[in-house]
């Protein structure tokens, strides 16, 4: 059996990071037009910005996604946490939750928060076994989303 490696993205993976966050944001109707500056441009929006984005390779294919950005000094925000369809139910998902909680430790954050959408039941699941608690959801970043979560490190 092949072994999941998460890395930090790579330019030269960009299609296929594109490309895993539509394939999920079509299936579920939640692709706006607020996705599609992090997507079309990560490096700009996102990892110049001192966020992060990791990608999963499985068999030399890159199959997963998530992406990490500070919002306050000790408080930080998951995004698109995506991984393709066909590789589902191994644990992908799980792995790149792990490696992107670790780097919250070593940042020192104190609060995780993230948006999603009450369509996405196994990613909420997911996020709930991390210990995520649903908190209201005020203002936010997409108009899809319905459900803001947080996780309280401290």
């Amino acid at each position: 059996m092949s072994e999941v490696h998460i890395a930090p993205y790579d330019p030269k993976y960009h299609q296929e990071y594109k490309n895993l966050s539509i394939e999920w944001l079509e299936k579920y109707d939640l692709l706006e037009e607020a996705d599609m500056p992090m997507l079309d441009h990560p490096k700009e929006v996102i990892l110049d910005q001192g966020g992060f984005i990791f990608l999963a390779h499985y068999d030399n294919t890159v199959v997963g996604t998530i992406g990490l950005i500070k919002i306050e000094e000790d408080c930080f925000e998951i995004l698109k946490l995506g991984v393709n369809e066909r590789y589902q139910g191994l644990g992908i998902g799980r792995k790149l939750m792990v490696h992107i909680l670790e780097l919250c430790n070593q940042l020192g954050a104190k609060k995780i928060v993230l948006e999603t959408n009450t369509k996405l039941v196994s990613a909420i699941k997911l996020y709930k076994s991390f210990g995520f608690m649903e908190i209201p959801l005020t203002e936010a970043l997409f108009l899809t989303a319905d459900c803001k979560m947080e996780l309280n490190i401290s």
